[in-house]
């Protein structure tokens, strides 16, 4: 089903737990070693995670563009195994190798449901620099963004029917995502203007689908290291693949 259609008939489903397994399917991958990579220096005055671009996926790059490793994650911000991913290990993969300008870090949506969507939207509402950390902000406040989410299902029963720059307001406002955003910089007024652009918020969905069906991401969060897509999922598992592809951390 895609994005539209899902909006249109309102699915609203909520995943309270933080599950540490992916939120869909997994395939199996295999490793090759290589010899440790040279680390790179950032810009003069910057770190390299100070230097953040958006792609031509509609991706947020954090890095060296040029690194030699370039992962990808596609995760959704309903999803509790990327919370888990988010706790445990995006600290370590931003700090210990992003900074060392061998590995570059691209974080795609992959939608499940429309307080997703709305999600979506609120963490690209500020500078490209602030998406990540946005983001990182609703993982790391996980339980508390899904319970307001599960408190808000049955004020938004009738969603469907509401007028379409309406209703991505109406969700976020119903789950008290204006206030969790107004708290870290994304003013009411900023994010009602986002969320009133339904082409635009919709177009987030939409290219979750078409990318997610031409890459065979059906989990969350699946990692793609230089075009392969990965099976593993947690921080230990992907540390040993980046490692094994000549990531060193930074202090190494």
């Amino acid at each position: 089903m895609t994005i539209s259609r899902r909006i249109a008939f309102a699915t609203l489903a909520v995943p309270m737990a933080l599950a540490l397994s992916a939120c869909g399917d997994s395939a199996e991958d295999t490793l090759t070693s290589a010899e440790p990579l040279e680390h790179v220096a950032p810009p003069e005055g910057q770190s390299w995670t100070d230097v953040v671009q958006v792609t031509d996926s509609d991706g947020y790059l954090m890095g060296n563009p040029d690194a030699p490793l370039k992962l990808i994650e596609y995760a959704s911000l309903t999803c509790g195994a990327c919370a888990n991913f988010a706790q445990t290990g995006a600290d370590p993969l931003k700090e210990d190798y992003v900074t060392t300008g061998t590995v570059s870090f691209e974080l795609r949506n992959q939608v499940h449901n429309a307080f997703d969507l709305t999600l979506a939207a609120l963490v690209r509402c500020s500078s490209p620099e602030s998406m990540q950390p946005l983001s990182h902000q609703v993982w790391t406040n996980f339980q508390a963004v899904m319970g307001q989410m599960q408190g808000a299902q049955a004020q938004l029963a009738n969603l469907g029917n509401m007028p379409e720059d309406q209703r991505f307001f109406a969700i976020a406002d119903a789950s008290g995502f204006l206030d969790f955003f107004a708290a870290r910089g994304i003013s009411r007024d900023q994010a009602t203007a986002c969320l009133a652009d339904n082409e635009a918020v919709m177009a987030i969905g939409e290219r979750s689908d078409q990318q997610s069906d031409e890459l065979g991401v059906n989990a969350t969060p699946t990692f793609i290291l230089n075009g392969r897509v990965l099976d593993e999922r947690s921080w230990e598992d992907l540390e040993a693949v980046l490692q094994a592809a000549g990531a060193r951390p930074a202090e190494s």
